[in-house]
């Protein structure tokens, strides 16, 4: 049986400034780049700056699972060793749901974003 690697000391740092980002998001879009940029610093914590992700590498969904990394990503062996023995999938699925949940919460009402961008 192999060990797990719990990284929820990381995610307990993240949470409030992620929390803080996107509450404060004007716009969906916001709301896209505060989940990338969590998840982004995430990685450099926990692997110390061996795995980078790049925006483009990394989406947030509205249907099914609420995030998708790129496959070319979960392919290496860095990305993979750490992703399948850890439990950053729950991790970064918790990020993801909070962020779907505000991206929702914004698309619904498009006028508090516009009023938010005239002031």
């Amino acid at each position: 049986m192999t060990q797990q690697k719990s990284f929820t000391q990381v995610e307990n740092e993240l949470i409030s400034k992620f929390r803080k980002k996107v509450n404060e998001a004007e716009s969906t879009e916001d709301v896209k780049k505060a989940f990338v940029w969590c998840v982004q610093e995430l990685f450099t914590k926990i692997s110390e700056g061996a795995i980078t992700l790049r925006a483009d590498e990394l989406r947030l969904q509205l249907e099914g699972e609420p995030f998708v990394i790129d496959e070319t990503l979960r392919a290496g062996e860095a990305f993979a060793g750490v992703w399948n023995n850890s439990d950053l999938p729950r991790i970064v699925g918790r990020f993801a749901e909070l962020a779907v949940n505000q991206y929702r919460h914004l698309a619904k009402n498009p006028a508090r974003t516009e009023a938010k961008i005239r002031n």
